[in-house]
């Protein structure tokens, strides 16, 4: 199979961080602005977070393979799909990108003394507990969404991205055909059931860029604190998939040697019943040369007889 050409390393990553800036940016100000404007809730929030990362995705994927979330990444070097050097240039790409998106949006935020900004930022910052975008809602019945819950979510809602992503990007991580439509349907699916609970995290870049730009806003639940749970969840869920990439062909390599194996051993036994043969064909031709090598001396004896009789008769 002819390998495909890749773009320059140099190109793929600066892909990768403005792609993450765009993406970023777009799901930080739906989740700010947007919040105003359309009221965020499950449905609004599912759909806008499949339809941001299936633009982005579109306008990058044919450069750097829109990987955009360091789960992703993480994956697709531990599949082998991606080079560890490579990889490691993305993730920061997608970081800084991320990063610099967080705090152009906090800084375009319009705020007073009636609107401050964490009005705006606590539905763009992923957290549990205090930290959730329910949590104003919950308190009222004298409940919070836990840490254990928040993990769990993430974890699941990761699975679902990054075997989504595993399933549609070739030997060499560059996206295939169905790659945006499987990216927006498998964000849209993990965002609708975690946005109750971390307000859609799935994504470590995504996590940082917000926790970093308004860890300074006067939140209820300063974001960096916990933004260890939306490194954790989603590169567990990361391994978890590339295990079982690599489980599976594992399980499917020993068929292939055994095959081998056994054409090799008929090869040897074909080169050995040739040479038997050959042995034995050599073996034959040497007894009839000397069968052949008899006579002749025979007759000549013969010959020899002859002519000694007929000198005595004379």
């Amino acid at each position: 199979m002819e390998e495909t050409k890749q773009q320059p390393l140099g190109l793929r990553v600066c892909a990768e961080l403005a792609g993450s800036f765009l993406l970023c940016f777009a799901i930080y100000a739906f989740s700010t602005w947007g919040s105003a404007v359309y009221g965020v809730n499950v449905v609004f929030s599912a759909l806008a977070t499949a339809l941001a990362y299936g633009v982005v995705t579109a306008i990058f994927s044919r450069v750097s393979g829109g990987q955009l979330n360091p789960a992703v990444t993480v994956a697709a070097v531990l599949a082998s799909k991606t080079k560890l050097v490579d990889g490691v240039l993305y993730v920061l790409a997608q970081v800084i990108g991320a990063v610099a998106a967080g705090f152009a949006v906090v800084k375009l935020l319009p705020t007073s003394e009636q609107v401050t900004a964490k009005v705006w930022l606590t539905p763009a910052v992923n957290g549990f507990e205090q930290g959730s975008v329910s949590y104003s809602l919950l308190t009222q019945y004298g409940i919070t969404f836990s840490i254990t819950l928040a993990i769990v979510v993430e974890v699941i809602g990761s699975l679902i991205v990054v075997a989504a992503a595993m399933s549609s990007l070739g030997e060499h991580g560059e996206a295939s055909d169905r790659y945006v439509l499987t990216m927006a349907a498998a964000y849209g699916l993990a965002a609708a059931f975690s946005y109750p609970v971390t307000g859609v995290g799935l994504n470590p870049a995504r996590s940082t860029g917000i926790a970093l730009a308004t860890m300074n806003q006067g939140l209820t639940q300063n974001p960096v604190q916990q933004l260890w749970v939306f490194w954790i969840s989603p590169v567990l869920a990361a391994a978890v998939v590339a295990l079982v990439m690599i489980v599976a062909q594992m399980a499917t390599t020993p068929k292939v040697k055994v095959a081998d194996q056994e054409s090799l051993e008929g090869l040897d036994g074909a080169e050995a019943t040739s040479e038997g043969d050959t042995a034995e064909t050599l073996a034959e031709n040497g007894v009839a040369e000397q069968a052949e090598e008899a006579e002749i001396r025979d007759q000549q004896a013969d010959a020899q007889g002859d002519a000694d009789e007929g000198i005595e008769r004379h």
